[in-house]
């Protein structure tokens, strides 16, 4: 019954935070778990706690990115009470102190700057001083602008931020992944990826501003991004021991909409606790993905509601010759602060 309700008012109220849920239309695409993975006992209200019961992580190191609020905070706190070194990342040393001392467990703070291509290497430099093979890396912060177009470096902000930046930064880390027994890669896109992206996918004629901008479109573009991302790198690190996936985490109880306009943000004060999921469910499909034991060598995979799915319609989430330009553009772009892993 209580999905059932979630589903009538998500329905009836999407249309209000349409940038938050994925905008609202006739064609909205059927999600059908995928039974070719293995299925969970576990679904939208289950929570990072639950997925995790019974795991020993003691001994595996864990970087999340964005750890001072939101999905980051619960991902890293869930993560170190099951006994994980956990590096948390914020935007800059205090945020992250301040969300690593509230914690209990072992937790390193970090410095990160997604925006930053400087921070991002010097993030990395700061985590390969700590001589710790990475096991888990969430890619878990995100933004929306809220705005009129904003470049950073020459690119599109949002774009910018939720894509080249973990680009970059998995770029970085992927040595110290390698030296794990077995990684996996974490990608937190959205539904926006396939409900709220440009109608051709990745509009690469548009990523520095060229054209039209819509913050709303620029997100789902982003969030497109990183699940083309986890795809072609899970195709390029085929037969090692790392994986990559991506996820949908759910319409979510947090802070993303602090910049949202006025009305935007009082529709999700009024009806988001009716039909969002808490931190504590919304963490729990990227916190089952970073550590289940079942997922063991499961890589290219899109996950929601801690399971893989299928996705209906007219949609880019498995485009390959997409992913593989996305790639190709995004090493354009960021090809003086990347290093050869091959």
């Amino acid at each position: 019954m209580e999905m059932n309700r979630r589903q009538f008012l998500y329905g009836a109220t999407a249309a209000s935070i349409p940038v938050l849920t994925g905008c609202d239309n006739d064609d909205e695409p059927i999600v059908s778990i995928d039974r070719s993975y293995p299925v969970s006992p576990f679904g939208a209200t289950s929570t990072a706690e639950e997925v995790t019961a019974g795991l020993d992580l003691t001994g595996k190191t864990a970087l999340v990115t964005g750890c001072n609020s939101g999905l980051g905070f619960e991902t890293m706190r869930v993560l170190a009470m099951r006994g994980a070194h956990v590096i948390g990342t914020g935007r800059n040393l205090e945020k992250a102190s301040k969300a690593c001392s509230s914690v209990s467990g072992k937790t390193t703070p970090v410095a990160l700057e997604l925006s930053s291509f400087q921070s991002i290497i010097d993030c990395a430099d700061t985590v390969n001083k700590l001589g710790k093979p990475i096991d888990m890396l969430v890619c878990n912060a995100g933004i929306n602008t809220f705005g009129e177009l904003d470049l950073v470096n020459g690119v599109e902000r949002i774009f910018a931020v939720n894509h080249l930046g973990h680009f970059v930064l998995v770029n970085r880390l992927l040595p110290m992944l390698k030296d794990s027994k077995e990684s996996r890669i974490v990608h937190v896109s959205s539904k926006s990826a396939y409900v709220q992206a440009p109608e051709v996918g990745i509009d690469f004629d548009n990523l520095r501003g060229e054209r039209e901008f819509d913050y709303w479109t620029a997100y789902g573009r982003s969030k497109l991004a990183n699940a083309l991302f986890s795809l072609e790198l899970a195709s390029r690190l085929e037969g090692s021991n790392i994986s990559s996936n991506a996820l949908h985490p759910g319409l979510v109880q947090t802070n993303i909409a602090r910049n949202a306009p006025v009305m935007l943000r009082k529709a999700f004060d009024w009806f988001g606790n009716l039909i969002a999921k808490t931190p504590e469910q919304g963490a729990a499909t990227q916190v089952y993905v970073s550590t289940n034991p079942e997922l063991r060598g499961v890589s290219g995979a899109f996950f929601e509601d801690c399971n893989a799915v299928t996705v209906s319609g007219n949609n880019y989430l498995f485009d390959k010759p997409m992913a593989e330009r996305l790639w190709t553009t995004s090493e354009e772009m960021t090809k003086d602060y990347l290093i050869d892993w091959n």
